[in-house]
């Protein structure tokens, strides 16, 4: 049994084969349409997927940076904090060292004018003594160049 009363080769075919055609057609189908939202929905969340990952690592990047933004003011403030702790215990430091420096000094030249004071009286009495050695070296002195004993007038000097 043909479709058509017309010969016209194989591209008549006969009705049961088309109509196995057309079940088998409409079972494949049906299968595509029940496939392809399945299809389309498994591709929509694969092509969403680094959008989704991309957004949500903006979001991330964006909360990541507000927390540093407000853990920076705390810290800058702490620095400040450390800054001026710094400052004030060096101007406290320098006080001490300002006061032991002018009684050092305050020492120094005491000790210079004791020193000096000492060095003057030893002088004069260096000088004392001298003077009245003065004479027996000179006598002696004169003793040895001329052969001679020379005896020493004791002239005390004022």
């Amino acid at each position: 049994m043909s479709l058509l009363p017309v010969d016209i080769g194989p591209l008549n075919p006969p009705v049961p084969e088309l109509a196995v055609a057309a079940v088998l057609f409409a079972l494949v189908l049906l299968f595509c349409a029940w496939l392809t939202p399945r299809v389309r929905r498994v591709r929509a969340e694969r092509a969403a997927a680094p959008h989704g990952v991309e957004a949500r690592d903006e979001a991330v990047r964006r909360q990541a940076e507000t927390e540093r933004l407000r853990a920076a003011a705390p810290l800058a403030e702490a620095r400040h904090d450390a800054a001026r702790v710094r400052l004030r215990a060096l101007e406290e430091d320098a006080a001490p060292v300002a006061e032991v420096r002018a009684e050092a000094r305050r020492e120094y030249a005491t000790i210079v004018t004791r020193g000096q004071t000492r060095i003057a009286t030893d002088r004069a009495r260096a000088e004392a003594e001298l003077r009245v050695q003065v004479s027996e070296l000179a006598s002696n002195l004169a003793s040895r160049i001329l052969g001679e004993q020379v005896e020493a007038k004791a002239e005390p000097r004022l």
